[in-house]
């Protein structure tokens, strides 16, 4: 792949916008772009709704929950109502905000509520039955949103996901390919036959019509939070729960409220950037990764070398054993945040790594890590014309949550519940230790990775950035910031361009076919590196704001993921 100086595609940008002309490769480099809004999301449904919204004259803010609710339509892999989620919000102001609508654990959660009479984890209880739901978040979380920085009416912005699950949208192939794949489950966790379920198998193009939901996002238009957390959804939700054996109670959704924190904040390289604070992990960990590898030089390394991803790998070991030693609900636990984030305390993490040799991960500072989102966790970012911007990751864990649906509410619950440590001490199915800091308590928030981050430049917004993808979350955002800052990328070049990931446990380099080449794999081999192939890491959906106010959308091609400006 190709990366050009920033400087360079600036000017040709300059050209193309004013002339008409520009160099035919960087053309091609690049995303699609913008000067009024920008909206980049994991669906082409819920990208044009957002864009529309920018269009009447809405914010950033009404953009993003206009695109949650579309989300939960459009996206029932990962969009909701019945999850969670993590907002990063700068507006035209310059003021900073995150608003953390995670789930809780039910009240009446217990320690070792996934344990069977051995003492050891059952399999599959805290993922694929409906005792793995945490207590929802996100309608909470938009309602507040809106509320506090929202310039449109409530209507208008959850309206247009209302009549999309009425009418219904076609289905592209690979929605296509996860609904087959999901059917059998489905039937056997529900005790009646969803809309999600055909007698025949769905192919690209069947509409999705989604009654049910439409007219539950109709309670929530028509009574904003209590459409959801009381009356006939809330009598959906605890009837689902006495009827299947789940925990949540009226009490439970009633006493469930989202959280204004302040962001996790940091420069490099002359940027500064904004993430998210815990109980997710995400901002802590960027601001570590980025702290350490600023000792050393990556741009003059280059991209995806021996050198840059020895270097990167290491930094990842460090962090991630940090992570799992010290971070999860600070409501809960204390969490040294600004110890860990410390700037001699990162150049000595720096000083432990060695140019050509790897520190295997069991010389590294034990710790724990929960258990990681999947990969069907969303993202979305979104600028609008007045320099307001929102990163927003959110998700119901698994893949459709735990994949069971609400009868009369017409959505999926949450499998959250599961990240979690099930049982402190012992490793889980990715090989990860649990902690006691992430141990179930009532009303406690689960442990994450998510990391939605925005970054500027001189007091001007600069990127707008976010993935999915569970514990490699915090590395591909990592590295699709050090590839426009340092390796000069357009957005979609950064976003498209290859990945690699280390958690520190297990001690191995994960990476995507073509990231590494093979002579790089065998020095990494050669210095102690281990390696293995695998499929796509993480979906990053991007915005890049140019010199001249110019926004470029980058959406990640692993993924159905649109990008539209205007």
């Amino acid at each position: 792949m190709k990366s050009y100086a920033l400087t360079k595609v600036s000017l040709c940008l300059f050209i193309l916008i004013l002339a008409g002309a520009c160099n035919k490769s960087i053309q091609e480099g690049m995303g699609p772009i913008g000067k009024q809004g920008m909206v980049v999301t994991a669906h082409p449904e819920a990208t044009n709704i957002g864009l529309s919204i920018l269009r009447q004259g809405g914010n950033a803010v009404d953009a993003a929950v206009a695109v949650e609710f579309a989300l939960a339509v459009c996206y029932p892999a990962a969009g909701n109502i019945a999850g969670g989620g993590f907002f990063v919000i700068r507006t035209s102001a310059k003021k900073v905000y995150t608003l953390d609508y995670r789930e809780k654990a039910p009240l009446s959660a217990t320690r070792d509520m996934y344990l069977g009479p051995d003492g050891q984890v059952v399999k599959g209880l805290s993922t694929q039955t409906i005792l793995a739901s945490g207590v929802p978040g996100t309608v909470d979380g938009m309602v507040k949103a809106h509320e506090k920085l929202g310039s449109l009416t409530w209507t208008a912005v959850i309206q247009p996901a209302i009549d999309l699950a009425k009418k219904g949208f076609p289905i592209t192939r690979r929605q296509a390919a996860d609904l087959n794949s999901i059917k059998k489950s489905i039937l056997e966790r529900n005790s009646w036959k969803p809309v999600f379920v055909k007698d025949s198998l769905w192919k690209e193009g069947d509409l999705l019509v989604q009654p049910e939901l439409a007219a539950t996002l109709e309670r929530i238009r028509d009574q904003k939070r209590d459409g959801f957390y009381t009356g006939q959804t809330a009598d959906y939700i605890v009837g689902q729960m006495q009827e299947y054996g789940g925990l949540i109670t009226y009490k439970d959704l009633q006493d469930y409220q989202s959280a204004w924190r302040e962001p996790i904040k940091g420069t490099y390289r002359n940027y500064e950037y904004f993430s998210i604070a815990p109980p997710s992990s995400g901002g802590v960990a960027l601001k570590q990764l980025l702290g350490i590898i600023s000792k050393f030089d990556i741009k003059s390394s280059g991209h995806n070398t021996v050198e840059s991803i020895h270097y990167m790998v290491e930094a990842e070991k460090r962090v991630y054993a940090d992570r799992a030693e010290y971070l999860g609900d600070p409501t809960f636990v204390s969490v040294p945040v600004e110890k860990l984030t410390d700037e001699k305390y990162l150049l000595k993490r720096a000083s432990e790594i060695k140019p050509n040799k790897a520190t295997p991960s069991d010389s590294v500072r034990a710790g724990s890590v929960g258990k990681s989102e999947s990969l069907e966790t969303t993202h979305f970012s979104i600028a609008d014309r007045w320099g307001n911007a929102v990163s927003a990751t959110t998700t119901l864990n698994g893949g459709y949550g735990n994949q069971i649906v609400v009868k009369g509410g017409g959505f999926f619950l949450n499998n959250e519940m599961d990240d979690f440590s099930s049982k402190p001490g012992t490793p889980n199915v990715y090989g990860l230790i649990g902690n006691e800091a992430n141990a179930i308590e009532p009303g406690k928030r689960m442990l994450s990775c998510m990391t939605p981050t925005l970054v500027t430049k001189n007091g001007r917004l600069f990127m707008v950035v976010g993935s999915p993808g569970g514990s490699t979350i915090i590395t591909s955002v990592f590295q699709t910031m050090l590839n426009v800052i340092d390796h000069g990328m357009t957005m979609q070049q950064a976003v498209t361009a290859k990945r690699f990931h280390h958690q520190w446990l297990p001690d191995l380099i994960q990476y995507e076919p073509s990231a590494i080449d093979t002579v790089s794999v065998s020095r990494l081999l050669g210095m102690g590196q281990h390696l293995k192939k695998i499929g796509n890491i993480g979906r990053v959906d991007a915005i890049l704001i140019w010199p001249d106010g110019t926004m470029e959308g980058g959406a990640d091609p692993r993924g159905d993921d649109t990008a539209k400006g205007f």
